[in-house]
């Protein structure tokens, strides 16, 4: 029995520090993803004088910057450790969102863009690494689960009441949707200073702990990127999990950020309702976000991620089909099932990682593959809108899930890929009586996947 299980806990069964922790994370993820110029972007950039090649063009970069950012991030995370990268996050996305403000050019907006991938990609990985090693050392670890989602469903939930102020508030001044998401990028700090060091179990040594509160000292960065691509290397579920996540992540950003608005104006649907179309399928994905014990229990949870992607292709299929109503219900059932899918897919990649890995590195490496193929699904996107033929691109979108999933799925069945970790109890969807509420998140690669 692990010696953290004397201590005082609350009657949700968590320790005062495993309280701590989850609710500054509550915070962290809330304020850092807040970005109240997401509705707007586009239009904001247009009235810049910027012209759909440039606007488009500045996407795909931000993609590509993502992707080598991630490299140096993790490795980062793992070195200085991953409460101190969430603080060095924050201060660059603070940064990040007053780009626009000092200079509202191409040159404003790339460097924006540029600064939000590095910003994004330090904390990518290791937000989920503290929370997961955090309530792992307090003897927690039931908890990670809900805690995941709960922060991913506040964090929704936020935006449905911040977004549709957004309106508003430009009328008054043109730049307060990026003052305002700067302004909550330093809250993110601030919950970030506040992150408690986490207690090592039994009194002894845990590289875990020191990875996530200070880092591991001496050493080289290029020791723990051998060690996590030998890790990968020699877990073929791990490999075969974090693949698994490229079809949810490329399908739910590439319809939820690029698609969602040449969608809704295909079906003639005018810009002025967008902003309520949004805030319903970011209320269907919070809520759902916040529930993955909701799920099942009869079927294990890469089952669910699978299905849950299959899901995702059908209704990107079906948009194809329906009118205005339908494509607006086909929307918010996408999100739902986004939000469902984010934390169980979560945690089918931490209890891949073995517990001496380094963690942050390993989850960077699965943010730097979605990363690149949602870089190459945003230039066939851009391809496709400019030869005019988006039910092809949600067609053939779908098409490609089906496939890889079959691929996946045929691999799985056939014994040649054996289940690691998540074969334990502790992969499984918890029951709900494992999983008492808590106070309460979220989201985005989950990690944060915007």
């Amino acid at each position: 029995m692990r010696a953290h299980l004397g201590r005082p806990r609350t009657d949700t069964g968590l320790t005062h520090t495993a309280r701590r922790i989850i609710h500054l994370n509550y915070g962290f993820q809330l304020l850092f993803n807040l970005l109240w110029w997401m509705p707007v972007f586009y239009a904001f950039q247009k009235a810049a004088g910027l012209s759909d090649g440039q606007i488009f063009g500045i996407q795909s970069i931000y993609y590509v910057a993502f992707c080598l950012f991630e490299i140096p991030t993790g490795l980062i995370a793992d070195r200085i450790g991953t409460r101190n990268c969430l603080r060095a996050g924050a201060v660059v996305m603070t940064a990040a969102n007053l780009a626009p403000v000092i200079s509202a050019s191409y040159t404003g907006f790339l460097l924006h863009f540029l600064a939000i991938a590095a910003g994004r990609s330090l904390t990518s990985g290791a937000a989920s690494a503290y929370l997961y090693d955090g309530l792992r050392a307090e003897g927690c670890d039931e908890h990670y689960l809900k805690a995941e989602g709960t922060a991913r469903a506040l964090g929704l939930a936020a935006k449905v009441v911040c977004w549709p102020l957004v309106g508003p508030l430009m009328a008054v001044a043109h730049s307060a949707p990026y003052v305002l998401s700067a302004a909550s990028a330093a809250g993110s700090l601030a919950c970030a200073v506040a992150l408690p060091r986490l207690a090592v179990p039994g009194g002894g040594s845990s590289k875990a702990a020191d990875r996530a509160d200070g880092g591991r000292r001496g050493g080289a960065f290029l020791r723990d990127a051998g060690s996590a691509l030998r890790c990968v290397a020699s877990s073929r579920w791990l490999a075969l999990v974090m693949v698994q996540g490229v079809a949810l992540f490329t399908l739910s950003r590439i319809c939820q950020v690029n698609l969602f608005q040449p969608i809704l104006l295909d079906h003639g649907i005018a810009e002025a309702s967008h902003g309520g179309v949004l805030a319903a399928m970011t209320v269907a994905e919070a809520v759902a976000s916040a529930r993955p014990q909701w799920l099942s229990r009869r079927l294990p949870p890469v089952a669910w991620v699978s299905i849950l992607s299959l899901a995702l292709a059908g209704t990107l299929a079906a948009m194809t089909l329906g009118g205005p109503w339908a494509v607006v219900a086909l929307l918010c059932l996408f999100a739902a099932a986004t939000g469902f899918a984010y934390p169980v897919q979560r945690k089918l990649v931490n209890d891949a990682v073995p517990a001496d890995a380094p963690r942050a590195t390993l989850l960077s490496v699965e943010s730097i593959v979605d990363r690149a193929v949602c870089a190459l699904a945003a230039v066939a996107a851009g391809a496709y809108l400019s030869a005019g033929h988006l039910d092809a691109l949600l067609w053939h979108s779908a098409l490609a899930t089906a496939v890889l999933l079959g691929a996946f799925q045929l691999l799985l069945r056939s014994g040649v890929i054996k289940r690691g970790r998540e074969a334990r109890p502790a992969g499984a969807l918890p029951a709900r009586a494992k999983a008492p509420a808590t106070d309460a998140d979220g989201g985005a690669r989950g990690r944060s996947r915007s």
